[in-house]
């Protein structure tokens, strides 16, 4: 029988440099399936606030318009990888995929950077409030060894090394760009109401106050939304906390969780073909103005 904090001794035999990927694993899969999830659903929100970021998402309408799609294909492709590793077929075709999407715009290398550094730290940052245990620093190193290693794949150039480098650049990033922009409230206020869409309409209400109740000040400034009063704050946060001493007291997984699994993907009912996951932006549509992007039967292999 497996013990709560077996896995972790697991984890802790490893080398964080070199086995960074099966730890990662075991950590996003067996140990916190469900806060790493909600974790880096956060991370990518954080992003909107950044109004290069979130005009071109308002742009391309993705998030607006097919929320639900963009939702899915994005944690399918990111899963995929997660579940398969950098070096098989289906996990060099989801990096083509998340590849040649991000080609077909005019992103900064900074952005793209500092999108990467979110899914190291926002993670590390829900788990200190509201995970079972905290990550250990192999974890940490691992994470960070995980996501240079998906950002050298994205040609993502000056990458931080180790996990105190992720934070540092993110909350630097932060701090210089976080703004106002009427395009990224678009993209925020789309996500709030997907988030609501998965539950029955009468809780939609309550699922964004609670939301809104998770973000800190400087989102809250950047998409300038009203402060949530302490009771909201307070019921919310607090009702995380309960479920993470009730999962500590509750049998570790026997099994892994894949974010496939997720109830809240719900594009795919007959499964999919990562190779068409994502989207295929036409040049000059949309935000896309690079040109030269093609379907899988007619891009060369990479």
């Amino acid at each position: 029988m497996v013990q709560r904090y077996d896995r972790l001794k697991e984890i802790q035999r490893l080398d964080p440099e070199r086995d960074f990927l099966e730890i990662y694993r075991l950590t996003v899969t067996y140990e916190f399936p469900w806060d790493i999830t909600r974790a880096l659903e956060l991370a990518l929100y954080r992003t909107y606030a950044v109004p290069s970021i979130g005009r071109l998402l308002d742009e391309t309408a993705e998030l607006t318009e097919r929320s639900q799609k963009r939702y899915d294909d994005t944690a399918l492709l990111l899963d995929t990888v997660v579940e398969h590793g950098f070096d098989t077929e289906e996990g060099r075709t989801a990096v083509r995929r998340i590849n040649q999407m991000h080609r077909s715009y005019d992103i900064s290398n900074d952005d793209m950077r500092y999108v990467l550094c979110t899914f190291v730290v926002t993670p590390k940052r829900w788990l200190d409030e509201y995970g079972w245990r905290r990550l250990s620093d192999h974890e940490l190193r691992a994470f960070a060894a995980y996501y240079r290693t998906l950002g050298s794949r994205m040609g993502i150039k000056d990458l931080p090394q180790s996990y105190d480098d992720f934070e540092r650049t993110l909350d630097a990033y932060e701090r210089e760009h976080f703004g106002w922009d009427e395009g990224a409230r678009r993209v925020s206020d789309a996500t709030l109401a997907l988030m609501g869409s998965w539950y029955p309409a009468p809780l939609a209400p309550l699922v964004r106050g609670a939301s809104l109740a998770l973000l800190d000040d400087s989102l809250l400034r950047a998409f300038r939304y009203e402060r949530p009063g302490p009771v909201a704050r307070g019921l919310t946060r607090g009702a995380l906390r309960l479920r993470a001493r009730a999962v500590r007291l509750l049998p570790p997984r026997r099994t892994p969780h894949c974010a496939r699994q997720n109830p809240e993907i719900k594009g795919y009912p007959n499964g999919y073909e990562v190779a068409a996951l994502g989207t295929f932006p036409a040049p000059g549509v949309r935000g896309c103005p690079v040109p030269g992007h093609r379907r899988p039967s007619e891009a060369p292999a990479e």
